[in-house]
């Protein structure tokens, strides 16, 4: 199971406005795309599904932008990989058969069940600002490699 390239950019940008966060203003998604190297108007879309499912804020106009709000931080990444993808991934097949299921299985479902629990467990149990470093440069410069 592979992450979204829409799930990479929403973390990513939300990591990029918190970072920014002393700087008390909006971030706008043309300095978000800018510093990390992603297609602005894709990232535009990511990050207003984001701030409609509240974790972010959102504001219009000249000085608009992003900026975090108070579940920001506490925010579990499944609830970020909720707002840009979904969670269908933990429950579809992984080789995409209509019929697998516990009663009815393909090849791969007994195999792949435990770590897709894993893996939704540790999505579920990991925080957004838990993520963060201190050294702000270093951690742009990290999450602006694509």
């Amino acid at each position: 199971m592979i992450f979204s390239k829409s799930f990479g950019y929403a973390l990513r940008g939300v990591l990029y406005v918190a970072m920014m966060h002393d700087e008390n203003r909006n971030i706008q998604v043309d300095e978000i795309a800018k510093r990390l190297s992603v297609p602005r108007y894709f990232l535009g879309k990511i990050m207003n599904k984001v701030a409609r499912s509240g974790i972010l804020n959102s504001t219009k106009g000249p000085n608009g932008g992003f900026a975090l709000n108070n579940a920001t931080l506490t925010t579990s990444l499944v609830s970020l990989l909720e707002s840009t993808n979904g969670l269908d991934q933990f429950s579809e097949c992984t080789l995409r058969l209509r019929k697998c299921n516990a009663s009815d299985p393909c090849p791969m479902h007994d195999r792949i069940k435990t770590y897709k629990a894993d893996l939704l467990s540790l999505l579920s149990q990991t925080e957004i600002g838990s993520l963060l470093k201190e050294d702000k440069v270093d951690f742009i410069r990290m999450i602006s490699v694509g």
